[in-house]
């Protein structure tokens, strides 16, 4: 498992809905377009396919920056901090 830095510029109103959406089944978003996700690589791999076949590749970027945990522990939030992070324990019951 690897933890994700996604971040987006998509051009279009419909494509960045269709992306945010996708990438909101996968990961938790920290700002507008940027979400944190813990992903294995089968995931991965399946995530980056899926958002390929969403965005124009010659007007939208999309950008994954694999966090170790090493970096993470070195990441430093300023103003507004979400309650839980991307890797906590959850119950859904």
């Amino acid at each position: 498992m690897m933890v994700y830095l996604i971040c987006y510029d998509i051009v279009e109103d419909r494509r960045r809905t269709k992306v945010s959406n996708l990438l909101e089944a996968y990961g938790l978003r920290v700002q507008k377009s940027v979400f944190e996700a813990v992903l294995n690589s089968n995931q991965y791999q399946k995530l980056k396919g899926q958002l390929e076949g969403l965005i124009d590749l010659e007007r939208d970027q999309l950008r994954f920056y694999p966090l170790s945990e090493h970096c993470r522990a070195k990441v430093a939030i300023l103003g507004v901090q979400p309650d839980f992070a991307i890797d906590d324990d959850v119950l859904i019951v």
